[in-house]
């Protein structure tokens, strides 16, 4: 599995790299891949039928200068900015039958996640369809785009997040899982105890193990 630590300072870029990622592994240029990137500057990102109208509260992004933009997978509308380690995995689906479907896809990665946490002390839990929580508040979104032969799965995971900004320009979302039990946003989430370096290394050693190649 090829392995890349790269960050660009505009939010459009670093979603068109992985969508660039993604085609690439299609045409057979590139196979696995686990990328992992960092944004400075706060930004909303919809997912691909999410509703700008529906989930952001525009007039605060423009006054502060929040970029709204668009990913090309499913899932809500997530906030990222300095504090939130973000990670894209390209894989194919013939690597592990749980890949063909998209529920069991999410299990065996965030499962796989989970417990690689696990061995490091922290209890995650994997709530479907796609959240990872540490005693029950969300730590990590999850959402995919799958092509013929390959998916993209990307996620963030909250270290050392400003938690109150989600809730000033996002507005609440009208889907939510039921272990949300109507929990705003600033009671919701949490981030992590640990650095970023420490998150990048527990998913590059739980990636690597699965998929017994090196990955550095």
């Amino acid at each position: 599995m090829e392995c890349i630590d790269v960050s660009f300072k505009a939010p459009e870029e670093n979603i068109a790299f992985d969508e660039l990622l993604l085609s690439q592994a299609e045409r057979g240029q590139k196979g696995k891949t686990l990328r992992f990137w960092e944004l400075q500057d706060y930004v909303a990102v919809l997912g691909r039928g999410a509703s700008v109208s529906d989930d952001v509260f525009v007039g605060k992004c423009r006054k502060d200068n929040v970029k709204i933009i668009q990913r090309i997978s499913g899932g809500g509308t997530v906030l990222l900015g300095k504090g939130c380690v973000n990670y894209s995995l390209i894989l194919p689906y013939n690597a592990n039958a749980n890949l063909l479907n998209i529920k069991s896809s999410f299990r065996y990665i965030l499962g796989s996640i989970a417990t690689a946490f696990q061995k490091k002390g922290l209890e995650l839990t994997h709530y479907p369809v796609s959240d990872l929580a540490i005693n029950g508040k969300k730590v990590s979104g999850n959402a995919q785009a799958r092509k013929r032969r390959f998916l993209l799965h990307h996620g963030t995971f909250l270290y050392n997040f400003d938690i109150d900004r989600v809730g000033f320009y996002l507005k609440e979302p009208k889907k939510v899982p039921e272990y949300r039990n109507g929990r705003a946003h600033k009671d919701f989430l949490a981030n992590l105890p640990l650095s970023d370096r420490e998150i990048k290394q527990i998913i590059k050693d739980c990636f690597a193990s699965l998929t017994m190649t090196s990955c550095k």
